[in-house]
């Protein structure tokens, strides 16, 4: 449980995490039906008007509700980032995807307390899934057929998982190299889930995912996810997430996976 207990009023900064949701997910599915003109950062990754929109109002929405908490968002940058309470935003997950026309990208909403994730939300707007996590608490999924408790699924060996990540892309250098061990190990690799990957661990339908090159946007959420579903996730040498990790993430369903995926990852 991060930051030893639950603090005082989770009830309503689960209930305001899931307001975000659903004000980003109108946007997000406007933009989606009509198609939004993309354009390029300065690290060549895409942006569309439907990011900014959606992060914005999302901004707007915390301001109103809990104006001394702070907010780090991938579009619109960090505003009181020293706060006990930090809102961590990335409006589109998997922008590419979102761009192509395909449905499994998601938004990214955590909150922070003392720098450690306490409440996390995992929202697929387009399949209408929705994944909530929070300290001490288990992980749900909202759905098109109602809510349900969620829980990873057993797998005792590397040679019996299943592992998802983005793109092989994202390890560069003594990465790739690490994750090519880990690759090996597992039964199969599969590509391109984006943050639905990790929903569908907590889900128990997969195993492990390894990413690198990822900011804490693109992470934070997930930890109240994995953790409150039975599973583990760290960064590569099995230190806690925080809005300190360094880019690279791993995540597994099954607690004693996590050792052996450590290891490959580490070996010389």
């Amino acid at each position: 449980m991060p930051d030893g207990g639950a603090p005082d009023h989770l009830d309503d900064y689960l209930a305001l995490a899931e307001r975000l949701a659903e004000a980003s997910a109108a946007i997000i599915r406007r933009w989606f039906e009509k198609g939004a003109a993309v354009e390029e950062k300065a690290d060549e990754t895409p942006v569309t008007q439907a990011d900014r929109e959606a992060e914005a109002a999302m901004r707007r929405i915390i301001a109103e509700a809990f104006p001394e908490h702070g907010i780090i968002g991938e579009e619109h940058g960090t505003e009181g980032g020293e706060a006990d309470y930090v809102w961590v935003l990335d409006p589109i997950d998997g922008t590419k995807r979102f761009v192509a026309g395909q449905p499994w990208f998601g938004t990214l909403i955590a909150l922070t307390r003392h720098a450690r994730p306490i409440v996390g939300v995992i929202d697929i707007p387009m399949l209408e899934q929705r994944w909530v996590g929070a300290a001490g608490r288990r992980s749900l999924l909202r759905g098109r057929d109602g809510t349900s408790e969620v829980g990873t699924r057993p797998c005792p060996s590397l040679a019996a998982a299943i592992l998802s990540s983005t793109s092989p892309d994202m390890f560069q250098g003594p990465a790739a190299t690490a994750f090519d061990r880990l690759r090996r190990a597992v039964k199969y690799p599969l590509y391109g889930g984006d943050c639905y990957s990790y929903g569908t661990l907590a889900s128990g339908r997969l195993d492990l995912v390894v990413e690198a090159g990822m900011g804490v946007y693109d992470f934070m959420a997930l930890v109240p996810v994995v953790e409150g579903a039975g599973g583990r996730i760290t960064d590569w040498q099995g230190a806690p997430l925080t809005l300190g990790s360094g880019d690279q993430v791993l995540a597994v369903g099954d607690p004693r996976l996590h050792e052996a995926a450590l290891a490959r990852l580490a070996a010389g």
